[in-house]
């Protein structure tokens, strides 16, 4: 796994921290995953939503990623668990992409462990950042 600076809301990291730990308090075969993000919620600089940079990923940010071996470019909606929808491409902050990407910046590559392996991922472009949108409390 990567381990660039990231950057969270204090907003999304108060929001992900209770999210977290309502999935601890049941069984969840997601625990994997949350102990990821919780460790990458601890490795982040916390800012607030009117200070974040505009090229970082931050909760419901639209950002297209490259795949840095394939080539191939995927654009995804970054939602909370329950807002998930493969099919018009949002995707938890609990899947391994989504806890991958969130507190990037345009431009940095990702490394991240998936089922089948370790993937590349390079942050190409956010199309829709709600801070940079003055949406703060999406």
């Amino acid at each position: 796994m990567s381990q660039r600076k990231i950057y969270i809301t204090d907003f999304d990291k108060k929001r992900l921290d209770q999210m977290i730990s309502n999935h601890l308090h049941a069984y969840n075969p997601e625990l994997k995953y949350l102990t990821d993000l919780q460790g990458e919620l601890n490795r982040a600089e916390i800012v607030s939503s009117e200070r974040i940079p505009q090229d970082v990923v931050t909760m419901n940010s639209r950002v297209t990623v490259q795949d840095i071996e394939t080539g191939e470019y995927s654009t995804y909606t970054l939602v909370f668990p329950a807002a998930a929808d493969a099919a018009q491409d949002k995707i938890s902050i609990l899947a391994p992409i989504g806890t991958a990407i969130i507190g990037y910046r345009v431009g940095d590559e990702v490394e991240w462990k998936v089922p089948a392996g370790v993937r590349k991922l390079k942050v190409t472009e956010i199309i829709y950042q709600p801070e940079a949108a003055g949406d703060y409390h999406l």
